[in-house]
């Protein structure tokens, strides 16, 4: 099995750069790409849906981008702990019925001694918003990396 940097336990650095790859691999909206940070026998809560396996991470992720259009996300290392970390993000999408909308959550990470994650627990809610109102275009400049994402 190959190792997926950087590796647990986690520092504040290397917490932080898990943090971004995952923003980054997201961002691509390649299904298939994100599903291969998890470890083959992953296991997922994401809002009220349950995951489990890499084949199942992707088809969920294309039926996800599919419905969410021109996504793009924002993620905040919260805390962190061994091999575990703690993640608030913000994304913003638009329905195919062309509603604009931004989603509000926080995710919990578990890692395996390879750096991939075996466990993700996702809460999500979602508000409508204007198309004027966005704020999120794409995914990060390099000059916003690690920069703290506002609430509102």
């Amino acid at each position: 099995m190959t190792d997926r940097p950087p590796l647990p336990p986690f520092t504040r650095e290397s917490a932080a750069q898990k943090v971004q790859a995952a923003e980054d691999a997201w961002n691509t909206r390649d299904p298939h790409k994100v599903s291969f940070a998890y470890s083959p026998d992953s296991v997922w809560r994401n809002r009220g849906t349950f995951v489990t396996g890499r084949a199942e991470i992707a088809e969920f992720l294309t039926r996800k981008w599919e419905r969410e259009r021109e996504y793009a996300l924002r993620k905040d290392l919260w805390a962190f702990d061994g091999n575990r970390i703690a993640v608030r993000f913000q994304y913003e999408c638009r329905d195919t019925d062309g509603q604009w909308w931004r989603s509000y959550g926080n995710e919990l990470w578990e890692f395996d001694e390879h750096g991939l994650m075996t466990r993700r627990e996702a809460s999500i809610n979602d508000v409508r918003i204007e198309e004027q109102e966005r704020r999120i275009h794409g995914p990060r400049p390099e000059s916003e990396r690690a920069a703290t994402f506002p609430l509102r």
